[in-house]
């Protein structure tokens, strides 16, 4: 007689996720700066976490590439500096989120908090 099959305790989709924070889909207008540079590029994100965020670009950034960004968050706006972490060519960055100035981490957070609840 043969046993049922184990299965494994989550989908095999979840073992893949590196992701430390659930990522939203959320159209948030951003303003990105390479560093050293003082042209901004008025963006959209696609995505938004607490760890960074996707911006659409024609022409996106290569892949280590240091930025600073500001984001509008409803009626607030927080700064942060990142890191291009993918690049996915006539399509966007992944930017990761390393330094965010004053409390623009707890407003990201409190913001993703609505999202989640609406």
């Amino acid at each position: 007689m043969s046993q049922p099959d184990k299965q494994p305790p989550e989908p095999a989709v979840a073992q893949g996720e590196r992701r430390a924070y659930p990522r939203y889909s959320a159209h948030v207008q951003l303003e990105l700066r390479e560093e050293g540079n003082d042209v901004p590029m008025r963006l959209s994100t696609t995505d938004l976490s607490r760890n960074g965020c996707y911006v659409e670009m024609i022409a996106p950034l290569a892949v280590g590439v240091r930025v600073q960004a500001t984001l509008w968050l409803g009626e607030k706006r927080i700064r942060v500096r990142g890191c291009v972490v993918t690049r996915h060519p006539q399509f966007g960055n992944g930017i990761m989120f390393l330094v965010f100035e004053d409390d623009g981490q707890q407003v990201l957070r409190t913001f993703l908090e609505q999202l989640r609840a609406d």
